[in-house]
């Protein structure tokens, strides 16, 4: 990824209007969304090979940042999951730090852990994941682990 592509982002009305304040302000207003903490996710299209960007809400376990692929607990993963899935690599901002990351699923066994992590800061999954499930899917935990800083970001405590 470079930082000179063009980034395409969410179409979703409310959540591009959040991407542009996260951005405009170096993640000074947008981090935090309705009380709950935001990062962007930056990753590579698996069909267009462009940069696509979404902001997500996160959690963390130790040094790894965690999302979750819930889609509203639709029938079908999030896009920006099936492009993780083709290319784990990813640009991650979390306030005004910018780091790449490698994303991977969470295993079996980690999901439990990780899950309750993620539903204590939004409990709403926990429904999602009743939807998804009747709808025959489960619902993925994303780990992101730093792997370097961009250039320019601010806090290098993180990495």
């Amino acid at each position: 990824m470079t930082t000179q592509e063009q980034i395409f982002d969410n179409p979703t009305g409310w959540v591009q209007a959040h991407i542009k304040s996260y951005v405009e302000s170096e993640g000074q207003k947008g981090h935090r969304w309705q009380g709950l903490p935001t990062l962007l996710l930056t990753t590579r299209g698996r069909k267009t090979d462009q940069l696509r960007r979404t902001a997500l809400i996160y959690g963390q376990d130790e040094h790894r940042y965690l999302v979750v692929a819930s889609n509203g607990g639709a029938d079908s993963h999030p896009l920006w999951y099936l492009n993780l899935v083709a290319n784990p690599e990813a640009e991650v901002q979390v306030g005004a730090d910018k780091f790449v990351a490698r994303a991977r699923t969470a295993t079996a066994e980690e999901k439990p852990t990780l899950w309750q992590v993620m539903s204590q800061i939004f409990p709403q999954y926990n429904t999602y994941k009743v939807k998804a499930t009747k709808a025959g899917r489960d619902i993925p935990v994303i780990i992101l682990e730093p792997l370097a800083r961009i250039e320019g970001a601010t806090d290098d405590s993180r990495i």
